[in-house]
């Protein structure tokens, strides 16, 4: 599948910056940390990769806005789409040496009645270490580089493997957690925590994983991969099973066969 001119744009910012974040990677006991907030930390190296993604993708289009995790956000012509950049989403293992984590961009499309905000229409997850490109647009599928993704066809519980987030310290709830939990796990083949959601859901797109839920979310840890997943065929939407075009306060994923299964054990462990 040829790469559109808005996907080489994204995918070129993408990478230049998945270039830097390696090489500070490769230091990163030299890195200065500050503290944002409780156990949520953010590097000179993420500050960096925003400031170079926000260069390339201004030089190209830059009529557009921006929402970014560190720059907020950033008005663009109110007519034109706008770009929203989670530049480096894993910084807690980036910050320990743990070699998983993504910079994640989507663009985001106007309303046609103009009140707001409406479709993600693109969407890249690059992973510097493995120097993976996951892409998707709009009616066009998702890919891994040139590879055409579709969602696993296991159609069983029992074999699936299932992907989250926890609540840490300051964020999320653990009690409800817990609950979902406890409603999944023992249903399902494995659950697995690795610390970025945009590669979590990339990994659903991929078939890696049959699923995945977290709450807590922003529109920049989920805007790129929710696209990803549904143009691979699965299913994301909040925990009562809506959908809408960024999921992110609360993502439920899975594919096409076990997304309404996983919701019914969610569902029923938040009634309890």
């Amino acid at each position: 599948m040829a790469l559109s001119g808005l996907i080489r744009v994204m995918e070129k910012a993408a990478r230049k910056a998945g270039q830097r974040l390696r090489r500070d990677f490769g230091e990163v006991e030299h890195l200065q940390a500050s503290r944002k907030g409780p156990a949520d930390f953010v590097s000179k190296a993420d500050l960096a990769a925003e400031r170079t993604i926000w260069d390339e993708l201004r030089a190209a289009r830059p009529d557009w806005g921006f929402l970014m995790e560190e720059g907020g956000e950033i008005e663009g012509d109110p007519d034109k789409p706008r770009f929203i950049v989670d530049p480096l989403d894993g910084t807690s293992n980036f910050l320990h040496g743990i070699p998983h984590f993504a910079v994640s961009i989507a663009a985001q499309e106007r309303r046609l009645d103009g009140q707001g905000w409406g479709d993600v229409t693109a969407g890249v997850i690059y992973q510097p270490i493995t120097d993976e490109t996951f892409w998707a647009e709009k009616t066009r599928g998702a890919w891994l580089h040139d590879r055409r993704l579709r969602v696993s066809g296991r159609r069983h519980l029992d074999e699936a493997l299932i992907a989250t987030g926890m609540p840490f310290a300051g964020h999320g709830d653990m009690a409800q957690w817990v609950r979902i939990y406890g409603a999944i796990g023992p249903q399902v083949a494995g659950i697995r925590r690795f610390g970025s959601a945009a590669l979590d859901l990339a990994w659903v797109a991929a078939g890696r994983y049959e699923g995945f839920w977290e709450q807590g979310l922003k529109p920049w840890d989920s805007a790129a991969g929710c696209l990803l997943v549904r143009e691979a065929g699965g299913f994301v939407s909040d925990f009562r099973g809506r959908s809408a075009p960024i999921c992110d306060a609360e993502v439920l994923a899975g594919n096409d066969a076990l997304h309404s299964r996983l919701h019914k054990l969610l569902a029923a462990s938040l009634k309890d």
